[in-house]
């Protein structure tokens, strides 16, 4: 079983839409017996929080819950605890391999990484930009299924 952690700094926006989305892709492609997938912030802000009204919408548009989501910090013990650590921009990158205390297996990566178009994952906290999000999100989403199942 492969365990994909998806971060962002409050585990809120980003980070749990790469979250549902990806078990979003999983389950219609029959995997979800293969992946564990979950998201955690690397601040403190939003600890407990559900999903931020904006992103929950962009997920309903697409027929994709996210019911139950509560934010959670990044923990050292992730590190061991998860096969892919994908943070959404190096900022992420930066708090992931600090918390991680550096990433010595090459599990830490960037979503977009995952994707013929390298970058950061658009931040809609700052743009309001949801539906930007949304298509880096898939777009990156959609790039690391590929790769999962080419490891198969």
């Amino acid at each position: 079983m492969t365990k994909i952690l998806f971060v962002c700094h409050g585990n809120i926006c980003r980070s749990p839409m790469a979250e549902y989305v990806m078990k979003d892709l999983v389950k219609r492609e029959g995997l979800e017996d293969e992946c564990s997938i979950a998201s955690a912030a690397t601040s403190t802000e939003e600890i407990g929080n559900g999903v931020y009204p904006p992103a929950r919408r962009k997920l309903q548009e697409h027929g994709i819950s996210c019911a139950g989501h509560a934010a959670r910090q990044l923990r050292q013990a992730d590190y061991q605890a998860y096969d892919l650590l994908v943070g959404m921009d190096r900022a992420n990158l930066r708090n992931m391999l600090r918390i991680c205390g550096g990433d010595p297996e090459g599990k830490i990566s960037l979503l977009m990484d995952h994707t013929s178009r390298r970058g950061e994952v658009a931040d809609p906290w700052y743009t309001g930009d949801f539906e930007t999000t949304w298509q880096d999100v898939l777009e990156g989403c959609q790039g690391l299924l590929e790769q999962l199942k080419e490891r198969q």
